[in-house]
């Protein structure tokens, strides 16, 4: 073989190899993107802290939009403008002179992405439209799920989209859905007769895990020998 040949020979071997591992670069799967950490937002009330933990790996699209409403303090001096006991607690929306907060375009329902209406979850409060939810939430005070039975916000028109959980503060909530309601502002029904007001809002840093000290092994202790 010619020398120009086998220089021709050896070009034409590298231009297959390099196809062949571009070939298998490419197909190499990409890594999966780690899931999205949970957070917290403190919700500071006149009735005392509710702590909220929220879920972006479940419904990132409410998560998102309830934590820029948070950091536009969008939520400071709202009321819970419509309590029902046995059933949920809604705010987000009204001051306590019934001054309804301006709102960005609403969110696409996020139902059914695996957590339920159960008491204590947090989800977005919507009109009969699904795609209508923008800043007003509600706080299930009894387990509206589908364990439920006929009032199941599961599934119910559409489905409540679940975004959130109390972690702390329930008994704060339980307390602002024993306060008398009635008529008030624009409403009919079901609005406090005293304003439960959402004095801020705030996210808040995830407690931190702390393992468990391992204690050290301890010698066994030599043996004495007793005396007679």
């Amino acid at each position: 073989m010619s020398r120009s040949a086998l220089l021709a020979s050896i070009a034409s071997a590298a231009v297959i190899l390099t196809s062949t591992l571009g070939v298998v670069a490419q197909a190499q799967p990409a890594a999966a993107p780690a899931p999205a950490a949970p957070l917290r937002v403190k919700l500071t009330t006149s009735d005392g802290p509710i702590v909220l933990e929220l879920y972006p790996d479940k419904a990132p699209l409410s998560v998102a939009n309830f934590v820029q409403y948070v950091k536009d303090r969008h939520y400071d001096g709202v009321i819970f403008h419509r309590v029902i006991p046995g059933f949920m607690a809604q705010a987000g929306g009204f001051t306590p002179k019934f001054d309804e907060r301006k709102t960005r375009a609403p969110i696409k329902l996020e139902a059914g992405n695996g957590l339920t209406n159960v008491r204590g979850a947090v989800a977005m409060a919507r009109t009969n439209e699904l795609d209508s939810a923008t800043a007003q939430f509600f706080i299930n005070l009894v387990d509206n799920s589908a364990a439920r039975g006929p009032r199941n916000l599961d599934t119910m028109g559409g489905g409540y989209a679940v975004f959130g959980m109390v972690v702390e503060g329930m008994e704060v909530v339980d307390k602002i859905a024993a306060i008398p309601t009635g008529p008030g502002g624009p409403f009919s029904k079901d609005v406090p007769f005293r304003n439960a007001m959402i004095q801020k809002a705030e996210l808040t840093a995830m407690p931190k895990v702390v393992k468990p000290v391992e204690p050290k092994p301890v010698a066994p202790a030599a043996p004495v020998e007793k005396k007679p």
